[in-house]
């Protein structure tokens, strides 16, 4: 695929992530993600409004899940301001989701939509950081809920709009504490190995039809206001932005024919480290 000028100038209105393109290792099409719907949680701060922001700028049309308004509303009127797709606000504590919820969630995405190619599973709840024999049970539920079994409600509901897509993507968005755990890290570490298990659970499900394409990725520490809360002393200056991520997203979410350079060699189920993707390892 031959890119155009557009494609590889599209993003003068997104300068935070035009100054990570220049050193990409692959270029995608300026509508790489064109007419593709796509659900993003905790797509209010973060990673989860870098990611938001990328995929409308490549064309898609997002649907913003998370739990304060204001700031959904704010990532709604810049990819309105900025793009010509049609993003759409879910407001939504995944602490208090249910089945209802979800279904309500899938029709009103089947209406508007009628299809669904993609999620990105971003919304995480820290906890305490404390001794498990100190772990306040209540909190723990909370990020067990928050973390995994909103996850697991948002696949299965959600699964026969993805189902219908000759090209979905699932995208868990984990931590290196949920492949290798750390004391006082609590039921977070515990809902990242969860989480894990759940990806690789789906991928493996959905494998022989090979329509549905599942990942987790770990960003590893990047300047978001959970590494604050984790790490209050730690200087953000010396850490990724969530647009040091956006290329490894993006290429997740992209059919092959939409990326210029090499054959993306990703397999389903596959265990993605962002820290390695920025060093090129990959």
């Amino acid at each position: 695929m031959t890119l155009t000028t557009e494609a590889v100038n599209n993003l003068n209105h997104y300068p935070e992530l035009a100054a990570k393109q220049i050193s990409w290792q692959h270029r995608f099409h300026h509508e790489a993600l064109k007419d593709k719907a796509i659900l993003v949680t905790g797509a209010g701060d973060g990673i989860g409004s870098a990611t938001a922001k990328t995929y409308a700028s490549f064309g898609a049309d997002v649907i913003l899940l998370g739990r304060t308004r204001s700031k959904l509303e704010a990532v709604f009127d810049w990819i309105e301001s900025h793009t010509k797709t049609s993003p759409v606000i879910v407001p939504c504590d995944l602490e208090n989701l249910d089945s209802a919820t979800v279904e309500n969630l899938a029709d009103s995405i089947d209406e508007n939509f009628g299809h669904l190619e993609g999620i990105v599973h971003n919304a995480s709840r820290l906890g305490p950081k404390v001794p498990i024999v100190h772990y306040p049970e209540d909190e723990w539920q909370r990020v067990m809920q928050t973390n995994v079994n909103a996850v697991f409600m948002l696949n299965k509901g959600l699964f026969e709009l993805l189902d219908k897509s000759e090209h979905a993507c699932v995208i868990h968005t984990s931590s290196s504490v949920g492949r290798e755990a750390r004391a006082y890290w609590g039921a977070y570490a515990a809902s990242k190995f969860a989480l894990e298990g759940l990806s690789q659970l789906f991928a493996d499900e959905t494998e022989n039809a090979g329509n549905i394409h599942v990942y987790s990725v770990n960003p590893g520490g990047t300047r978001t206001a959970m590494r604050r809360e984790a790490y209050p002393l730690e200087d953000p200056a010396t850490l990724p932005t969530p647009e040091d991520h956006m290329e490894l997203y993006l290429a997740l979410m992209c059919s092959k024919d939409q990326v210029s350079g090499d054959v993306l060699a990703f397999t389903t189920g596959q265990q993605l480290d962002a820290r390695n993707w920025l060093k090129g390892s990959n």
